[in-house]
């Protein structure tokens, strides 16, 4: 029987559980090409700390870790990702001591024991299934998060999840399946680290500026774009 409070659970909690499981989302996100992911994400936002977090029964893992070593794993009323996964929506709080109407008690004092001040969380989802979890990123000093800034947050969100989709269809095939995942994920994974080396020196020319400015939001995007054209070319279907 869950431990966790029922006003944190989403209506379709059960739906939700039983598909998270049956595709094995959290052996598919130790890949180290989801790594990449949240590397890159970090970089984007010129923050320290990026995480996919999945949310099980009571539990929080963070199977891709950028900036928080050691914080594999977290109680789910302690979670800040819970909230996105209860309401079903993208959730930001630019500063988490004076944003604590939405949190359990054990979430605000979890943040402050960790020096967490901003926090934004975009979800995760396979095709046409409830949220597993989150792609976020962390601040330990309040933040704004600017239209533009969520939107690219969500799109990087919408390419993790077309990614887990992408690797849950190719190993389900009995035939070929692991040598085409295997193919994907190492052009997944060069273009994500040429992204992310792009970004990097974008920053060093330009200096970073927050909220991100529009142009280089822009630039994410379309290379964004192409990225998810090639996960399109590889469905496994």
């Amino acid at each position: 029987m869950s431990s966790t409070p029922a006003d944190l659970l989403p209506a379709d909690e059960s739906e939700r559980l039983r598909n998270l499981r049956a595709n094995e989302v959290l052996p598919t996100l130790i890949e180290p090409v989801f790594e990449e992911f949240v590397a890159l994400t970090a970089q984007v936002f010129s923050l320290p700390i990026s995480l996919i977090a999945v949310v099980e029964e009571d539990d929080v893992y963070y199977p891709a870790n950028h900036g928080m070593p050691g914080n594999d794993r977290q109680a789910r009323v302690e979670a800040l990702c819970s909230t996105a996964v209860q309401q079903a929506r993208a959730v930001v709080y630019h500063d988490l001591l004076l944003e604590t109407a939405a949190l359990t008690p054990e979430a605000v004092r979890a943040a402050e024991e960790n020096e967490l001040r901003f926090y934004a969380g975009a979800l995760l989802h396979l095709p046409n299934q409830p949220p597993l979890g989150t792609l976020c990123i962390i601040d330990r000093q309040p933040r704004t998060l600017s239209e533009a800034e969520q939107q690219l947050l969500e799109q990087l969100a919408a390419l993790v999840s077309q990614a887990i989709a992408v690797r849950v269809a190719c190993l389900g095939q009995p035939a070929l399946g692991v040598e085409q995942w295997e193919t994907v994920r190492a052009q997944l994974q060069e273009e994500l680290r040429e992204l992310t080396a792009l970004v990097r020196y974008l920053f060093t020319r330009h200096g970073v500026q927050v909220p991100v400015p529009a142009e280089l939001l822009t630039q994410v995007s379309r290379r964004l774009s192409d990225i998810k054209a090639l996960l399109d070319e590889h469905r496994c279907a």
